[in-house]
């Protein structure tokens, strides 16, 4: 079976309050990937990459990667 990773989008959203961040523009440009990309992962339309994993990382600490993420398994055809 194959694995994707998800976000928590409750967790994430509480993590950017926390952190202080008041746009997605904001956050955005601290996690350096287009707010498009917030906007779409957030939103669950696109599967979190490598680029949004590491700036949510470092934008968001002290978060770790299992606070904000969640790894799960995809069936396939």
């Amino acid at each position: 079976m194959a694995r994707t990773i998800r976000l928590r989008a409750e967790a994430f959203g509480k993590a950017i309050r926390l952190a202080g961040y008041t746009s997605d523009y904001r956050l955005a440009k601290a996690m350096e990937v287009n707010r498009s990309t917030v906007a779409r992962v957030v939103a669950g339309e696109l599967q979190p990459g490598p680029a949004f994993i590491g700036g949510a990382l470092t934008a968001l600490a002290p978060m770790q990667f299992d606070d904000l993420f969640t790894v799960e398994k995809v069936e396939q055809p």
